[in-house]
């Protein structure tokens, strides 16, 4: 049995910006109003024709794998996270490898949503404990801005969420560096809480929207019982970090650094109260970049470690949450 690490990380967002103020010029909405609600003060859109999920993902790819002081003919797998694939399918994991250049590498595609990115890296992990592989390239990317309801009527979801990607590239570990253990829940009976309805082959599919014609559907927009999941979040977060910390016989006060999920400033303040941590022990950064689902934990981890803030033998906590309801951990020692 082998040990993986996280060997190499990298980040990318659009350059476009969109402040609170943007948005209130486009629906009923404030920057008091939003900050008040989420702590967002601004995200990242791509614009139409520059940028996709697959090439933000190839883009934070390529940083990753240079930081990891790999080849990309090094990289042997690819998990891809994502919510917002560029097409229905094939999933980006595929596009990645082409426009990567690899050779004829196995990829795979995670439809996990804000969990997305744990999910992934407890799949690389155990196939780098296994021994199939040696170097895999771990990909969160999502494109949020075109699939919103920028108006009125969608403005408790759409000023929330932002574009962007993260990557990691998880390697066989030859030193104290490695993934200690990955933790992953799910609760299907409150899917409909978090939920984009269609189109889907289950239910409501392209061609019932095309022929209902109708301009109030909104059944292909996403939905959020914002206060039902919160509620929920702020619990499963606090049960994940703990069953990763017992798992490994480790304590709140051993945490350097806990990274969770983007979802909302007033989350990620509950549980850094409910655990005791100092601000220098939990890293945020929701308010320049929003809500980026599958992205948030390695965008977070990749800005955390590039400022210095994660220093060899420390104790790492991802954390997440979010539709399906999934949620995760992962405890690492750096």
């Amino acid at each position: 049995m082998y040990n993986s690490k996280i060997a190499g990380l990298g980040f990318y967002v659009p350059e476009n910006v969109v402040t609170n103020a943007d948005l209130s010029k486009i629906m009923d909405t404030s920057n008091e109003w939003i900050i008040e609600r989420t702590g967002i003060e601004e995200r990242r859109h791509i614009v139409r024709g520059q940028d996709t999920t697959t090439s933000m993902g190839v883009k934070a790819a390529k940083i990753a794998i240079e930081r990891a002081n790999i080849s990309k003919d090094d990289i042997d797998f690819i998990v891809f996270a994502t919510l917002s694939p560029d097409y229905y399918f094939p999933g980006p994991g595929v596009l990645v490898q082409k426009e990567l250049g690899l050779k004829t590498v196995g990829a795979l595609d995670v439809r996990n949503q804000c969990s997305g990115f744990v999910y992934a890296l407890s799949v690389a992990d155990q196939f780098i404990k296994t021994g199939m592989y040696k170097n895999i390239l771990v990909i969160g990317s999502e494109v949020h801005s075109t699939g919103l309801d920028m108006t009125t009527r969608g403005r408790g979801v759409s000023v929330i969420f932002g574009d962007g990607a993260g990557a990691a590239v998880v390697s066989r570990s030859t030193d104290d560096s490695k993934i200690l253990s990955t933790h992953l829940h799910s609760e299907g009976q409150h899917a409909e809480e978090l939920i984009v309805k269609a189109p889907g082959m289950g239910g409501r599919w392209v061609s019932d929207i095309v022929a209902d014609n109708d301009p109030n559907d909104e059944s292909y927009m996403p939905y959020m019982n914002g206060q039902f999941v919160f509620k929920n979040a702020v619990v499963r977060f606090a049960e994940v970090i703990n069953e990763g910390l017992e798992a490994n016989q480790l304590k709140v006060s051993d945490i350097n650094m806990l990274i969770p999920h983007q979802a909302n400033l007033r989350i990620s303040q509950f549980i850094q109260q409910k655990f005791g941590l100092a601000d220098s022990q939990v890293f945020n950064n929701i308010q320049r970049y929003g809500n980026t689902t599958a992205a948030s934990v390695p965008i977070a981890l990749t800005e955390a470690w590039e400022a210095g803030k994660i220093q060899k033998g420390d104790l790492v906590v991802l954390a997440a949450f979010g539709s399906g309801f999934t949620w995760a951990s992962a405890i690492i020692r750096w």
